[in-house]
């Protein structure tokens, strides 16, 4: 008789960044290697663990004897847990102090004794949890990063190098913010020929020599190229020229999107209880669209980090009013800055029966409700997949990071949206929104929209483009030796 061979299942410790549009891919990306026989382990920041037990309940974490959540600390003082941390603190404070604490995790979940689970054979980071790769070297582990940026604004990241060697950033003085520098156009960069200063990912728009964010670029893009493999939530025929250009200098890259389109064909009813969102989703919200005209509700959400002055809420408010459609318009508690999201009471009064106001949703499901004509949304990359998911065209008010990037494809290259100056005025809101819902540019976008979900439908289907890529993926990378 020949000996029986004990196999174990693979181990994929899989790390996000510690803000709420790293968390929910990296939870589906989780989802999809364990339905290809990974065992799982998820690492919060504690911070982040506590806030999805507030707003899913305190079972809502249990996970399951294959697809376990372990934390490690931020290193960021303790806060107010509803409210979004300050996003330049926590690139700074996790570059510092959390590899000792990952690597600590790591012992744990391979010490036989206490772990119950097989020894860890991957590590799938996101790109900004870069430490990471230390501690696959020392355990002798491939290491995969996941960007959860568009592959547009990734690109973008990577060119913050030469940008400080041609000596244009750190900009001169504050002058060159207001001056028209930032309407430059960029000419050599391979795959967004023609993109503006402004189009850049905006943490260049300074004027500190020692800028955090734009080091921490610096040092996340370059240890990007040390990876076993990199992976884009993004389609080939969506950002096809970016990534010939990235394909050029970076590890093999694999384009697994839109990776809510996978996740949804898996068969494992324990997994579609297990969900990311931070604040508590307002169902209300679907039932509300259920009782509305396919094609008439305009869509208005700007994430999970945007925030606005007193003012700017205001001003979109009015222009919501005044265009005369019906919104779901998703209001956190930290919208506005410094004080809470208060709208004018001639508002509510003037919009009553048709505009509902919540502080969350489910935002795919939104997305996909035949109610929703356009979405008018901050342009960051989970918002921007979701609504080619569902077919719908854009409004765009960029924020930060890679937004203004996504933004500016999504008006160019893609032809699905149209852009809101910064300086939001009611008038343009107003007008843009007609646009949208009523317009001959409205109706053209619209059917760019449905082209492109066609094909992100063809890109995750068996023989589709993202589908064989993960299968790629786990047999060329994260199953290796």
């Amino acid at each position: 008789m020949g000996s029986i061979v004990k196999t174990e299942n693979p181990h994929a410790v899989c790390i996000p960044g510690a803000s709420q549009g790293h968390i929910n891919p990296m939870l589906k990306l989780s989802k999809l290697l364990h339905s290809k026989g990974f065992h799982i382990t998820f690492v919060n920041t504690e911070f982040n663990h506590k806030r999805l037990l507030k707003s899913r309940g305190p079972h809502s974490l249990d996970g399951l004897p294959d697809f376990r959540f372990e934390t490690i600390p931020d290193g960021l003082p303790p806060s107010d847990l509803d409210a979004t941390q300050d996003i330049p603190s926590l690139c700074d404070s996790t570059t510092k102090t959390c590899l000792p604490h990952f690597r600590e995790l790591l012992y744990k979940l391979n010490d036989p004794v206490s772990s119950n689970g097989p020894p860890v054979t991957c590590i799938v980071s996101d790109g900004v949890m870069s430490f990471t790769l230390k501690a696959a070297e020392e355990f002798g582990v491939p290491e995969v990063l996941f960007w959860t940026p568009s592959a547009c604004g990734f690109l973008a990241y990577t060119k913050y190098k030469d940008l400080v060697e041609k000596g244009l950033i750190p900009l001169k003085d504050a002058s060159y913010l207001t001056n028209g520098y930032l309407e430059t156009t960029i000419d050599w960069i391979q795959g967004m020929e023609n993109i503006r200063f402004k189009d850049l990912p905006s943490f260049i728009r300074t004027t500190n020599p020692n800028d955090l964010m734009v080091n921490f670029v610096l040092q996340e893009t370059k240890a990007a190229l040390k990876a076993s493999a990199i992976i884009l939530n993004t389609f080939d025929a969506f950002e096809k020229p970016v990534l010939k250009s990235l394909s050029s200098f970076l590890p093999p890259i694999y384009t697994l999107g839109p990776l809510q389109l996978l996740v949804n064909q898996v068969s494992d009813e324990r997994l579609k209880s297990m969900h990311s969102n931070l604040w508590k989703e307002e169902s209300q919200c679907i039932d509300w669209l259920d009782t509305k005209k396919p094609n008439s509700v305009l869509y208005v959400n700007f994430g999970s980090i945007t925030v606005m002055t007193p003012k700017q809420l205001e001003e979109f408010a009015w222009g919501l009013a005044n265009s005369g459609n019906d919104f779901l318009w998703i209001i956190r508690p930290d919208l506005v800055v410094g004080e809470s999201a208060m709208l004018p009471p001639e508002f509510v009064t003037k919009t009553e029966g048709r505009g509902i106001l919540a502080n969350w949703c489910p935002q795919e499901e939104v997305l996909k409700h035949e109610a929703i004509a356009g979405f008018l949304t901050h342009s960051g990359w989970n918002s921007t997949l979701e609504s080619v998911c569902g077919g719908v065209p854009v409004i765009c008010w960029p924020f930060f990071a890679e937004q203004q990037t996504n933004c500016w494809f999504s008006c160019g290259e893609w032809e699905i949206g149209m852009e809101i100056d910064n300086n939001v005025r009611r008038e343009e809101v107003e007008k843009l929104v007609r646009e949208l819902m009523e317009g001959e540019k409205g109706k053209k976008m619209k059917l760019k929209a449905m082209e492109w979900k066609d094909k992100a439908e063809a890109a995750t289907v068996a023989g589709g483009s993202s589908f064989l890529n993960l299968e790629k993926l786990v047999s060329e990378v994260l199953l290796s030796k």
